[in-house]
């Protein structure tokens, strides 16, 4: 659904003139669906500035994309909307910000959208909600590249951040992610007064 929402604050930053650029993500899934198409073709026609970031994980809830896709890449389907379409890995973190950074850039001097697609994998269950993977042999494989792993190891090669550092600041950040549920289960219910106020 986000596709479609994607393009009236698209339309709005073409409008007034600003910089902002809209980007709604999808999965391999959403590609199939009928807004997409839609959403594409209205968002190179009037040149919105828009990236499409698609994350094939490989999956549709639990439908594999090598039985939903009739080609495997999702961004050959830029062509037919007169856009660029790029591939990219997904696990790797700085791949990924430099193929965004461009198709940003594209959009910000009015040339229009792009469809990113980034490949990449899902490791938990659709939503969070199974319990585990439907293919943990797979998902095993994937896991050694996940992008976190890859970061990681790129930050210590390259000097910035040693793995004890990372490991610090890992620990840092799960500590306050404690806090903060612990704080969220302890808290009352918010009132509808409050949440009224909140709102207004």
């Amino acid at each position: 659904a986000q596709l479609a929402l994607a393009l009236g604050p698209a339309f709005a930053a073409k409008y007034q003139g600003t910089r902002e650029v809209s980007v709604p993500f999808f999965g391999d899934g959403g590609a199939n669906q009928g807004t997409f198409n839609e959403s594409l073709n209205l968002a190179a026609l009037w040149k919105l500035p828009v990236v499409f970031v698609c994350e094939n994980n490989l999956y549709a809830n639990s439908t594999p994309a090598g039985i939903a896709l009739a080609t495997p890449e999702v961004a050959d389907r830029a062509a037919g909307y007169g856009m660029p379409g790029v591939v990219v890995d997904g696990q790797d973190v700085m791949a990924v910000q430099e193929a965004a950074a461009t198709a940003v850039s594209r959009a910000r001097e009015g040339e229009g959208p792009t469809l990113l697609e980034c490949k990449t994998y899902r490791f938990e269950g659709h939503c969070g909600v199974s319990a585990q993977h439907q293919n943990p042999e797979e998902c095993a494989r994937w896991r050694q590249r996940d992008p976190l792993v890859l970061f990681g190891a790129r930050l210590a090669q390259e000097g910035v951040l040693s793995e004890s550092g990372q490991e610090e600041l890992r620990r840092g950040v799960e500590a306050e992610i404690d806090e903060a549920e612990s704080y969220a289960k302890h808290s009352p219910y918010p009132t509808p007064e409050l949440l009224a106020e909140l709102v207004l």
